[in-house]
């Protein structure tokens, strides 16, 4: 996708099993967001609005469905979907095109037939013992002598990686290579490493130079009793690289640049405001705070206001298990970490910003963030999806800050992830014309994501002056208090002309579609619909 291009995905359930869509990365509005039960039912589907003008990152989408995101994920329901920008690229002159490859980690367990054993079952952890890559196990790849950016997801349900790079020629000698990016983006600058800790859902960005090596082959090894992990024979191999002996291309083959990119870091804050516990229960149950998502009255268990900086501590009593916990909305700096885990927060994380952060055994992490820029419910969870989803999750509501003095009044409300303006439809098929007159103009009108940088500076100057009979108060969001089932609406669509101010930046949207595809992870690929300078187009 192209960073400021906004973009209106269809997604159509054509499985038998209920999804809903978390675009991982992206500060979507609540609606369309993949609230786990905003579902959307077999033969339903759901237009989701991405706004993509976030600093270019490697983003991922999955399931988010509730009590079956670990089933739905670990057979497919889960691809990249990476925001670029070419005055970046141009910039930067890292690898790029056939030498910047995307790689999904994921570790799996088959079944005699063949099949995937399915986490259905399973109330703890399936970790898998064999490691695949972008769907294949242990496979290989050609590379040439040259640098290569590699863009790593683990997608596992379960499974954490401890990587190190090797010459097959001496297993003995761990090889360096850059960490460049991580799940915001770039790093503040490059960090050269011999091991990169990866645990679910977290993203980075690796240069890697096989010049030295041409002609022999380079092995992306897993360190074996690496926190939770059980070993299996295999485990400790990810993927091979098979090394030329020629190049085709020096674009993106020249040194690395002391700094990437000029991070947003939030406001230093030195007291704790919210103190989470995650761990297991009486009965079996994960839980934050003793707490599970299931507890519908009790599961929103923080309140921060929209433009407040806070800081949130993450415990993890446990010896037998790791979390990796997720914040949505918000890109976060980890700070410290204590414990008898990893030593400290480790380089490439100080030097980035994160959405996923790994709490091992007997660790305490703390993260800082500023809750913008919008307001609304949010999740908060354990991405070993297992325990998401039995029931190690919770949601945050922040508190929504009256902007309309500062030129930003909110014609619709965004608060409430179960919106029934949003919500997923019987699917009879896709009108491209319908989508091209009247779907695009009827979001793009709907103007869910302003300026977010306006967005933060106007709630900079409301917390600086604040109006006297304006307050901050948490959204109301009436459908997240009670379980619910999905249900067809239909959403009045229409045309609405609205005025834009001078200086608002020309916003295009685009529209795509994607089918359901349990077993087979692979990016959103569909006909696509753009709009701007008064014309639409389709294609």
């Amino acid at each position: 996708m192209t960073r400021g291009r906004e973009a209106v995905v269809r997604f159509v359930n054509k499985y038998d099993r209920p999804s809903s869509i978390h675009l991982h990365g992206s500060y979507s509005r609540t609606p369309f967001d993949g609230w786990a039960e905003d579902v959307t039912g077999p033969g339903q589907y759901k237009d989701y609005y991405y706004p993509n003008v976030q600093p270019v990152r490697t983003l991922w989408y999955h399931d988010h469905a509730i009590g079956i995101t670990a089933v739905n994920a670990y057979f497919g329901q889960a691809g990249f979907y990476i925001l670029s920008d070419s005055t970046v690229q141009d910039k930067l002159k890292l690898p790029s095109g056939d030498y910047d490859v995307p790689l999904m980690l994921a570790s799996k367990q088959f079944l005699p037939s063949g099949k995937l054993l399915s986490p259905e079952n399973e109330r703890d952890s399936l970790f898998g013992d064999v490691n695949t890559v972008n769907g294949q196990p242990w496979p290989y790849m050609k590379v040439e002598n040259r640098k290569y950016k590699f863009r790593l997801v683990d997608a596992s349900i379960s499974r954490s990686y401890s990587l190190y790079l090797v010459a097959d020629s001496d297993p003995k000698t761990r090889l360096p290579f850059t960490v460049v990016g991580a799940d915001a983006g770039y790093l503040d600058h490059p960090v050269p490493t011999t091991n990169l800790v990866i645990s679910m859902a977290e993203r980075y960005e690796i240069v890697i130079d096989f010049d030295k090596y041409k002609g022999q082959n380079m092995t992306l090894m897993n360190d074996r009793n690496f926190q939770t992990n059980p070993d299996y024979p295999a485990t400790d191999k990810v993927l091979r690289f098979v090394v030329g002996t020629s190049t085709s291309s020096s674009d993106g083959n020249g040194d690395i640049p002391s700094h990437l990119s000029d991070l947003v870091i939030p406001n230093p804050q030195t007291t704790v405001d919210k103190t989470f516990e995650f761990g297991k229960g009486s009965n079996g149950e994960w839980l934050i705070n003793g707490i599970g998502f299931e507890n519908v009255k009790n599961r929103v268990i923080a309140y921060p206001s929209q433009g407040k900086t806070q800081r949130w501590r993450l415990v993890n009593k446990s010896g037998g298990w790791s979390h990796p916990i997720h914040i949505h909305l918000i890109d976060f700096q980890v700070v410290t970490r204590t414990g008898s885990g990893r030593q400290g927060v480790t380089p490439y994380e100080a030097a980035a910003l994160k959405d996923v952060v790994y709490l091992g055994t007997n660790e305490q992490v703390e993260v800082i963030a500023n809750f913008a820029p919008w307001s609304g419910v949010y999740m908060f969870h354990c991405h070993n999806l297992v325990h998401e989803d039995h029931d190690m999750m919770a949601a945050f509501n922040v508190s929504q800050i009256d902007l309309s003095s500062y030129g930003y009044p909110q014609k619709i409300s965004f608060n409430d992830p179960m919106s029934s303006l949003f919500r997923s439809k019987t699917y009879t098929g896709t009108d491209l014309s319908q989508v091209k007159d009247v779907l695009l103009p009827y979001f793009q009108n709907l103007d869910a994501y302003p300026d977010s940088h306006e967005i933060e500076k106007a709630l900079d100057d409301h917390y600086k002056n604040p109006p006297p009979s304006k307050s901050s108060t948490p959204a109301s969001t009436p459908s997240t208090t009670l379980q619910t089932r999905t249900t067809a609406t239909t959403v009045k669509s229409t045309t609405v002309g609205t005025k834009t101010k001078s200086e608002d930046k020309l916003k295009t949207t685009t529209s795509a579609k994607s089918e359901d595809k349990p077993k087979i992870a692979t990016p959103v690929t569909s006909s696509s619909c753009s709009q701007g300078k008064g014309k639409n187009t389709c294609k």
